[in-house]
């Protein structure tokens, strides 16, 4: 009699790695790793107790025997560090071994065993057991009838099968084919590669390399790939893959890690299918800093054959060109990016402007770092804040012009670089066939890039192409759905089309994640003005300019001044402040000014609207205008304008500024 075996299973798997138990032997999608000794060990012990802990204790005593006298702590540290390693895993965002504080490690990845197969000798076969005696005639007459019998009922079952065959069989190949065929990947996002590196001022370089991985991809137009903004809250998260895909809508998701040594490197990447969830592929890579742009482009082109995504040839070329770099330079280049990102922050923004400039001294003919200076000096000139003491755009703009045209001339296929000077066409030169040049040439160069798709839309609103503006607002939302500045302007695109039912509906969804965003009060005010609706769009100012810091007693008076005057005082009430706060110091977000901090002219020009001051307003627009302040832009489309629009003042400007009329 059999007995059912109690042996644990010799073969496990997980995520894109097998180990064999017997053999003592790791591979990994299908190339054998080494790992031996006491980290196999560890493995080993945790994958025959999946899911539980395991103490130190047990780990010590399997390890050493009760007599062999070592530093055990650090030799059982030492073990799972490799073992971590050999997986690309870590203790900060584990996803294979927990260390369970004080008690032990837990294996908290799935796994699926497979017990060793039995041998030959063991398989008892089919059918009655033989007597060892002869049968008897009779019962071999009824074996003879029971065999005609048996044999007239499986020819009519197989011509059963056949006509069943011919007539369901094309239905059961399609069903087969749509039953294996793997979905199709049409959108991914890169999680923050986690740094291995044991030292938290790597992190820069973890994050540099995830944005340069999301760069390349974005170059791939059959893929939609979600920005860095958008990517950067999973850092360190423990959600499940699935969960993280449907907050994204992507299809699927790469993760790694990236471990640094002086000037060497090693990263690893894995592609995991979102629905369902499934590993597709993995692979390391090791090279010199000097060399990264190669290799960037290098995981581009692997991503893109594991989904059989088709590269046209001008993508293979963009892929495929890749210089060598200065380590240094590079360094303060990924670090200036680092700080750019943190734009709403002006602290932030003049540090990244340092590290781009010592890049560009220490490799002047890496056009990286001009590409990101020209952003830095561009979202200057688009705030071009008054009252603050900030240069106007006509003195930052040229700056950004001849860092972006450096950028260009050293490297032709920079999106950055492009979308920079399209702002530079607007907001400078007021050349807008050559800026909408320049927005399609960004785009065509890297289809993902979301602030190509918002200024873009921003450009498209101003000419008064609402159907297009709009589109185009909804594939930033699409590229980039967390980050407050494509949130922000695409409502604000969205309000300058007129859409104000779609700025609604974004404000009220930024603010259920974000209830601290400021801007999104102020964009509901603004639809709420505009659709006569004055009570609730003050509510929102007043909420915004909270949220923007403007100081408890300023608040108290602008809400005691509406509820005892109306909105014409409250309108008084802040053009006052705004004006008190015209002395010129640095940035500073406790300055207590809320939204005075980031008028423009045009800004004031509104507030005087409001109050029926029209001279006022175009003094206020003409010296807007002298400083090529970027709201002078809007002045066809926005809706606060309406009271000046039959003015023959208001349509000179217009024709000035080069609008369309």
């Amino acid at each position: 009699m059999a007995t059912e075996s109690t042996a644990p299973p010799r073969i496990v798997r997980f995520g894109t790695f097998e180990a064999d138990l017997s053999r003592r032997e790791l591979r990994k999608s299908g190339v054998r790793i080494k790992l031996h000794g006491q980290p196999f060990e560890v493995l080993a012990m945790l994958l025959e107790r999946p899911g539980e802990t395991v103490p130190r204790e047990v780990v010590q005593q399997r390890l050493w025997p009760t007599d062999t006298f070592v530093d055990f702590d650090h030799g059982v540290n030492t073990a799972i560090n490799r073992l971590r390693e050999t997986l690309g895993d870590s203790a900060e965002n584990p996803r294979f071994i927990e260390t369970v504080p004080r008690r032990g490690y837990r294996f908290i990845a799935p796994v699926e065993s497979q017990a060793a197969a039995a041998p030959a000798s063991n398989v008892i076969p089919a059918g009655p057991p033989s007597s060892g005696t002869s049968s008897s005639g009779a019962a071999q007459a009824a074996t003879h009838d029971h065999s005609r019998v048996y044999g007239r009922h499986a020819k009519v079952l197989a011509l059963a099968v056949a006509v069943a065959t011919a007539f369901l069989m094309p239905q059961a190949i399609r069903w087969l084919q749509h039953l294996i065929r793997p979905p199709r990947i049409e959108s991914v996002a890169v999680l923050p590669l986690v740094n291995l590196s044991g030292n938290p001022d790597q992190d820069y370089f973890a994050d540099g390399m995830t944005e340069a991985l999301i760069t390349d991809l974005g170059k791939i137009s059959a893929l939609r790939v979600i920005s860095r903004t958008s990517v950067v809250q999973y850092k360190g998260t423990k959600k499940p893959v699935p969960e993280i895909a449907r907050e994204l809508h992507v299809d699927a998701l790469i993760e790694g890690t990236v471990t640094r040594s002086g000037n060497h490197f090693r990263i690893t990447a894995n592609l995991l299918q979102a629905s369902p969830e499934k590993h597709l592929w993995a692979q390391s890579y090791e090279s010199e800093v000097g060399d990264i742009l190669a290799l960037q482009g290098q995981v581009a082109e692997a991503v893109a054959r594991e989904i059989q995504v088709k590269l046209t040839a001008k993508e293979q070329k963009l892929l495929g060109d890749a210089r060598p770099v200065n380590p240094k330079a590079h360094d303060d280049y990924l670090k200036g990016r680092y700080y750019l990102y943190e734009r709403e922050a002006r602290v932030a923004l003049d540090k990244a402007m340092q590290y781009f400039q010592q890049a560009i001294e220490e490799a002047p003919s890496d056009p990286l770092a001009y590409a990101g200076l020209a952003d830095c000096y561009v979202a200057l000139g688009w705030a071009g804040d008054i009252l603050v003491g900030d240069p106007s755009p006509n003195e930052i703009m040229p700056k950004a012009r001849d860092a972006a045209l450096k950028a260009v001339q050293l490297d032709e296929d920079l999106a950055e670089a492009h979308t920079s000077l399209a702002n530079i066409e607007l907001i400078l030169n007021r050349n807008w066939s050559g800026a909408e040049r320049e927005f399609k040439r960004a785009i065509e160069l890297n289809p993902s890039y979301s602030p190509a798709h918002v200024w873009y839309a921003h450009y498209l609103a101003a000419m008064g192409r609402f159907d297009e503006s709009t589109a185009e607002a909804r594939r930033s939302l699409e590229l980039d759905p967390f980050s407050r500045f494509t949130k922000d302007f695409a409502e604000w695109a969205f309000y300058l089309a007129h859409r104000y039912d779609l700025v609604v509906e974004q404000s009220r969804k930024s603010l259920e994640l974000a209830p601290e965003f400021p801007w999104q009060h102020y964009d509901l005010g603004l639809v709420y003005e505009a659709t006569g609706r004055v009570g609730e769009a003050v509510q929102e100012f007043m909420k915004a300019e909270e949220l923007l810091g403007m100081s408890p007693g300023r608040m108290a008076e602008l809400r005691k001044v509406y509820h005892q005057s109306g909105e014409k005082d409250y309108w008084r009430k802040i053009l006052a402040i705004c004006r008190e706060s015209t002395q010129p110091r640095k940035p500073a977000t406790t300055s207590g000014y809320g939204s005075c901090d980031y008028m423009q002219n045009a800004d004031i020009a509104a507030l005087q609207v409001h109050l029926g001051q029209f001279d006022a307003a175009f003094e206020s627009l003409e010296r807007g205008y002298t400083r090529h302040e970027s709201e002078l832009l809007y002045l066809k489309v926005d809706a606060r304008w309406d009271d000046l629009r039959a003015d023959p003042r208001f349509q000179y400007l217009i024709r000035r500024v080069g609008l369309p009329q």
